[in-house]
Order: structure tokens, then sequence, then C-alpha cells
């Protein structure tokens, strides 16, 4: 005898989500999801803005790193963008090939590869900070300086201390 299927329950009616800043996606919401919705909204808002400079959110990290620390390996990159590996090379490929940056072998680690701005890459670097320089000011609009730097303090202390101590 075929043995019977429980019923299943009955769909929920449509329900109309929150919008970003409204229920628990508002100040009643956890932090961290709170920290991650602003971080998607950021990320949507420097996507759009940095396509003006014809540059990617992820080759933006990558050549402002650069900048900041010539010369690092992709593995160094990798770190210090909290990316993977290999999303870091082929974010490489991709700004060598459209000669942003150069990669050399390191002069005593024969398999270590560093990389470097090109001209081009610094030219573009520049271009693209003035657009997400934008972001930023939106970001930033109506904060007082005191407000900012406590808001810079806390995300560094919950990158560093809070999570990590």
């Amino acid at each position: 005898m075929p043995r019977k299927q429980p019923a299943r329950p009955a769909l929920a009616p449509r329900q109309t989500l929150p919008a970003a800043g409204q229920g628990k996606r508002g100040e009643a919401g956890h932090v961290a999801y709170l920290l991650r919705q602003a971080h998607g909204a950021v990320r949507a808002a420097l996507d759009t803005a940095l396509a003006e400079a014809g540059l990617t959110s992820p080759q933006f990290l990558v050549l402002n790193l650069l900048d900041a620390y010539p010369g690092i390996s992709g593995a160094q990159l990798a770190r210090l963008g909290q990316l993977t590996p290999q999303t870091i090379n082929l974010v490489v490929r991709r700004l060598e090939r459209d000669a942003l940056v150069a990669r050399d072998a390191h002069e005593t680690h024969g398999r270590v590869l560093r990389v470097a701005l090109t001209a081009a890459g610094r030219a573009r670097l520049k271009l693209g900070k003035r657009y997400a320089d934008l972001v930023e000011d939106r970001l930033l609009a109506g904060m007082d300086p005191q407000t900012a730097r406590h808001v810079r303090r806390w995300l560094v202390a919950v990158a560093t201390t809070q999570l990590t101590g």
C-alpha cells in the first residue's frame, strides 16, 4: 500500500519586503547585517561610478593597493584585498592585458611575481579616485568631521580588534 505523502503547507501570500532602512533593515536590525547592507550599497555605488573610469571595484582596489605598496606579490595583494588568490590573478591578468600593471619576477624568489603600476595604471587610478571620491563625499554628506573620525575609528576597531581579539 503506497504511503500517503504529508500535505504541503500553503505558501504564504506574497509579502512586501521592507526597503533598506525599514524594519530589521533599519535601526532595529543586527549591526552585522546592517554593515553587510551598507557594504552592498557602497559597492553598487562604486561599481557605477568606477565604470565611468573603465574600472571595476576589484580593479580599483588592486590599483590602490599597488600604489600604496609598490612591487608587492599577487599573494600579498590577495591578503591585503581580502580576495582569493584566484580572483586576484584574474584581476591582475586583465589589468596587465590593459597595460595598467606589469609583472616581473622577484630578484631572489624566482616563482614570486611582483606587480607594479604602469604610467597608464597611475593615470587610470587617478581618474578612478575622482569618481570614488564622489561616492565617499555622498557617504560623508551631512556628517561633521568629528563624527566621520568616530565612524572611521569604529570601522577600524571592528576590523582589527573587536572581532579578532
